[in-house]
């Protein structure tokens, strides 16, 4: 059975999924959590990243945007941990042993390293649903680890009629 299961989320509503199929193996399973959010400019909602121009017409630019910049990121952050606390103290108070993390990198690479580092028996995450073009420029998370794995992947996946309804909600609007 497993013991120690990695559940790597983002800000995403998917995570609320896989927290919530995570914590419930774990309790079927008396397995300990470790959840993982991983920073970096791929997730949505994270801050543009910069870019500088050669240009020096406008002297302060690069400061004031490199602060704003900073702040934005900070506040991206903040908004991770908070995240992360809140449902560890979930998992805690439902009786499983959580810890969690937040890292910066390459998301795919950071939860392989974690999961290798704390010996995990099963990393828990979900898939963007990327295909095609899209997977093949922008790359997948969930396809890197699980060729890169150190243990077992459980993918989550969204039911295709959430899907739908996402689909046509936006179509709408």
């Amino acid at each position: 059975m497993f013991k120690k299961i990695l559940v790597a989320v983002d800000r995403s509503d998917m995570s609320i999924k896989v927290f919530e199929q995570a914590l419930s193996l774990a309790k079927i399973t008396s397995a300990n959590l470790m959840l993982l959010h991983v920073l970096s400019q791929e997730e949505e909602g994270s801050p543009e990243a910069l870019v500088f121009p050669n240009i020096d017409y406008y002297p302060g630019w690069n400061e004031q945007s490199f602060k704003l910049y900073q702040e934005h990121w900070e506040k991206f952050k903040n908004e991770g941990w908070q995240m992360l606390q809140s449902w560890s103290a979930q998992a805690n108070t439902s009786g499983v042993n959580t810890e969690f993390t937040q890292n910066t990198g390459s998301p795919g690479r950071m939860i392989c390293e974690l999961a290798t580092d704390w010996n995990a028996d099963l990393i828990i995450m979900g898939r963007r649903g990327r295909s095609g073009l899209a997977e093949f420029f922008l790359g997948s998370v969930s396809n890197y680890v699980l060729h890169h794995a150190p243990c077992s992947v459980q993918i989550v996946h969204i039911p295709m009629s959430s899907q739908a309804a996402n689909v046509s909600s936006a179509a709408t609007k």
